[in-house]
């Protein structure tokens, strides 16, 4: 299995919106070439970015095959399909080939909060329904449960397609325990932009990134240099962008990113509640910051 096709930048997309809330395409083809343009190794379609619990099962399915159509194999392309519904997802996966997509990008189940043992046994039935390439995705702040160290390393050793975890715990010490003990060709993928270096210096493999929806070149090169081990260049690109990353999560995600977005043309400053467009002070300050 050719893991290393997403190592590098990968981008979880946004979903733009017109100004009647429907699913605006157009928008959609641009942000896809302004991504692929700007170097970026992967993409990622109907992840948390794009504001997935907000779209209903026809809308999810034009946009997975409008984004089969338009990227058409010209880079790697992840879907996230997870929940808090073991047997949703399997029929999810089982109602749809998926055959463009090189692999699936599962969070764990949120709200119930599962044991370890829970997290094993739903992932462990997941990989069963599918033969694609399972990316655990851990993300306590939203799901409220941590994937464990150990239950990650225990997937990673037990189901041959589980092939990499997208790590967005904010705890270091539990990503370097995964990395250290990971069996070959498993991939640890920074799921915060903030921690893109610390994780890439320890032996992660890349990013998956919400602020390169608007910034792809600059996210590319970062990851990129810190995967050579140039530290000093990475860091240099990095600190660019310090205070506009606390700026694009301050009210949620994906409201800071799609008001930069908006401002460099991409799209329309168009959000689904219950989430809102950015307020006045927030748009100042992303204003700001994006000057500078």
């Amino acid at each position: 299995m050719d893991n290393a096709k997403f190592n590098g930048l990968g981008i979880a997309v946004i979903t733009p919106f017109t100004n009647k809330l429907k699913v605006d395409y157009t928008a959609l083809k641009k942000i896809i070439e302004h991504l692929i343009n700007g170097g970026v190794n992967y993409i990622v379609a109907l992840g948390t970015t794009a504001e997935v619990p907000t779209l209903n099962a026809e809308e999810k399915l034009e946009i997975i095959q409008f984004f089969e159509t338009e990227i058409d194999g010209r880079i790697p392309l992840i879907i996230g399909i997870g929940g808090n519904n073991t047997n949703v997802v399997i029929e999810t996966l089982k109602a749809y080939d998926f055959f463009s997509f090189d692999a699936i990008l599962s969070v764990s189940p949120y709200y119930n909060k599962p044991s370890q043992q829970a997290i094993v046994k739903h992932y462990e039935a997941i990989a069963t329904a599918t033969e694609k390439p399972i990316i655990l995705y851990n993300v306590p702040g939203r799901t409220g449960t941590n994937i464990e160290a150990a239950t990650t390393l225990k997937l990673a050793n037990e189901c041959d397609n589980i092939i990499g975890i997208k790590e967005a715990s904010a705890d270091l010490n539990q990503i370097i325990q995964i990395i250290a003990n990971k069996p070959a060709g498993f991939l640890v993928i920074s799921g915060d932009d903030a921690f893109t270096i610390p994780i890439l210096a320890v032996g992660g493999n890349g990013l998956i990134s919400v602020i390169g929806n608007a910034f792809p070149k600059d996210w590319a090169t970062i990851v990129e240099q810190a995967l050579s081990q140039n530290f000093d260049s990475a860091r240099s690109v990095f600190y660019k962008y310090i205070n506009l990353l606390e700026g694009v999560y301050r009210e949620g995600n994906p409201t800071g990113i799609k008001y930069a977005m908006n401002q460099l043309g991409l799209c329309e400053n168009i959000l689904r509640m219950p989430l809102i467009s950015a307020s006045q002070n927030l748009q100042k300050d992303l204003n700001d910051f994006m000057k500078n």
